[in-house]
């Protein structure tokens, strides 16, 4: 099975986003708005039972992380990507090493923390949509108090497998 460590922005987030990624994500069906912590990974069922008591550790150490998303940002060139970018307080980068270190797995790319807005896009309507969307005012400001492991179902749909709230047993 596939399994991901991500959070879920507020409802306020997701319903921004997903105003946008309705229409420039051809995933927005298959997961909501989310912030990745940890890349998919492949784990067995027995597995998993391992997984989650060292996530629930982990979670236990940390305490709820403000985020703030302050501007729309882009991969462009490395992918067409279109995506809010979250400001990186040091435990939110602190919270996504030790989930790293904890769980074997090369990351394809450094950690940016971000909710995506559009992908696989063509260049020119990334060019487009980007242009019209960066100059956008954003302003969100929330608490994280809990991180998510999801896993993969058959039709390729991500679903919440457990939750753990940071700083609580």
């Amino acid at each position: 099975m596939k399994f991901g460590i991500v959070i879920f922005p507020s409802k306020k987030v997701q319903d921004y986003a997903n105003s946008l990624r309705r229409r420039y994500d051809p995933h927005y069906a298959l997961i909501p708005p989310h912030l990745t912590l940890k890349d998919p990974f492949e784990a067995t069922e027995e597995e998993v039972k391992d997984i989650t008591k060292k996530i629930a550790t982990i979670a236990k150490n940390f305490h709820p992380i403000d985020i703030n998303i302050k501007k729309i940002g882009s991969f462009k060139p490395v992918n067409n990507v279109i995506y809010l970018k979250v400001d990186s307080p040091e435990e939110l980068e602190k919270l996504h090493n030790e989930l790293s270190t904890a769980f074997d797995g090369e990351q394809e790319y450094n950690f940016v923390p971000h909710i995506t807005l559009g992908q696989k896009m063509s260049d020119d309507e990334h060019s487009d949509v980007y242009s019209s969307l960066r100059m956008t005012k954003v302003d969100f400001e929330q608490t994280a108090d809990r991180i998510h492991l999801l896993y993969q179902l058959e039709n390729g749909s991500w679903t919440v497998y457990e939750t753990f709230h940071l700083g609580k047993e």
